[in-house]
């Protein structure tokens, strides 16, 4: 079975995960996957993600992270470009999530990155979602 949306489909088993209060979850693993997975444990929301080696598809195992009340570090995700409905910034159209609490991750012309560090090198892209 296809996905139509991958990425929506990675954030939406990782939201699943957290509200089941899993250890880690199972992700079908693409290049862009493995650069959010990253940008996630860079950022402290995740504590660790591996990929392993399935047979028909490899897949990437993120280890979710709580604090010592049991409460998730990740409060929401929430995709921001959509196959029907692409959203793109240029660097000053870059938005602040939650004033700051949260980061934007944004795919740009030189790898993806957050919207912070898009910004600082003056760069725009496509906006592929929020974390907070």
């Amino acid at each position: 079975m296809t996905i139509s949306d991958p990425i929506a489909d990675m954030l939406t088993r990782i939201r699943n995960a957290i509200m089941a209060r899993h250890d880690f979850v199972l992700v079908p693993a693409s290049r862009m996957k493995l650069s959010i997975a990253r940008i996630l444990k860079e950022e402290g929301f995740i504590s660790d993600y591996e990929v392993l080696r399935g047979k028909p598809q490899r897949v990437i195992k993120i280890h979710l992270r709580y604090s010592e009340k049991n409460q998730s570090l990740l409060s929401g995700l929430e995709r921001a470009s959509k196959p029907g409905l692409r959203v793109y910034v240029q660097h000053q159209e870059i938005p602040r999530v939650y004033g700051g609490t949260g980061i934007a991750i944004v795919s740009t012309s030189k790898g993806v990155m957050t919207g912070q560090q898009a910004w600082r090198r003056r760069l725009g892209g496509e906006l592929l979602c929020y974390v907070w």
